[in-house]
């Protein structure tokens, strides 16, 4: 930021008064400006025993498939958001209601996804503009070399794992940057996940490039 959103004056990057961390602080009106981690919301959202996909329409990863989440907006809650990106990217319908299922720290994008799980009312699907496709996906067709995101595939293997077990469990995890990875066997989903993660980071949370 070089500017204040408040009146337009020059900015400065200095440790305000009574703070210990390095912010952008206007040099005019001295309105002190935080950059705080963004929560991009979604849902698993199930059809008997499939799980509802959107393939995207725009960057990043344009082409691959994800599940419908976005920028959580102002007036909504978590959950509210999480149903609000479901029928904006996929045309889909759920019942209402929205259990909260994993928290995924993406602390080198300044992002938190947060995912619930939903049902869906009927298996109608009409994609929206950000989608290029909405199905149901059986586990084994799940496209798991398409998969745009380490916390969407993080999450899939979380829930379909819990499935099998016959219970739902609350998840929390953290994804690290490819350069603070070690060499070695992977651990646990989210701690240290598989993939490019490339796109998921490097930009201030007020510029990061939009995940859905």
């Amino acid at each position: 930021m070089k500017y204040c959103t408040n009146c337009g004056s020059p900015t400065e990057t200095r440790i305000p008064d009574g703070d210990n961390r390095p912010r952008q602080v206007c040099t005019r009106c001295h309105t002190v400006h935080y950059v705080n981690p963004r929560i991009v919301t979604g849902a698993v959202c199930v059809w008997e025993d499939r799980i509802l996909l959107c393939r995207r329409a725009i960057e990043p990863r344009h082409g691959k498939w994800t599940l419908p989440a976005g920028f959580m907006e102002t007036g909504e809650t978590i959950a509210e958001g999480a149903l609000r990106e479901t029928g904006e990217e996929a045309g889909a319908r759920t019942d209402g209601n929205a259990e909260l299922f994993a928290v995924i720290d993406v602390p080198h994008a300044e992002q938190v996804h947060v995912f619930y799980r939903a049902q869906l009312a009927t298996p109608e699907l009409a994609p929206g503009e950000e989608s290029l496709d909405a199905r149901l996906f059986a586990e084994a067709d799940i496209p798991w070399d398409q998969i745009a995101f380490s916390t969407v595939e993080a999450t899939l293997r979380w829930f379909l794992a819990d499935r099998r077990a016959g219970r739902f469990i609350m998840h929390t995890g953290r994804i690290t940057p490819p350069a603070t990875r070690t060499t070695g066997p992977s651990p646990a989903p989210a701690t240290h996940y598989a993939g490019d993660l490339a796109d998921e980071g490097g930009q201030p949370a007020a510029s990061a490039a939009r995940p859905g």
